[in-house]
C-alpha cells in the first residue's frame, strides 16, 4: 500500500494544511484527504507543488507498505 508521509513532514516543519493549501493554490480539501492518507489517486500536478514547496523528493513524500493481509 502506498501511503504519503505529508502529515510527518507538515508537522516536522510545523506548516499547517491551510497554509500549504493557500501557499501552493491548491484546494484544501484536497490536500485535507492527502494528508489523511484517504486520497486514491494523487494529481501529478499536486505531487510536483508539494515537493517543490516542502523542498522533498517524491520518495521522501510517499511511502510504500507491504500489506500482508491482502491477499490480492
Amino acid at each position: 500500500m502506498i501511503k504519503t508521509n505529508l502529515q510527518t513532514i507538515l508537522d516536522d516543519k510545523d506548516i499547517s494544511i491551510r497554509q500549504v493549501s493557500r501557499d501552493i493554490d491548491y484546494r484544501l480539501e484536497t490536500v485535507r484527504l492527502l494528508y489523511h492518507n484517504q486520497l486514491e489517486r494523487i494529481p501529478k500536478d499536486l505531487l510536483d507543488k508539494l515537493c517543490s514547496y516542502l523542498s522533498v523528493s517524491p520518495g521522501d513524500l510517499l511511502i510504500y507498505e507491504d500489506n500482508e493481509n491482502d491477499n490480492n
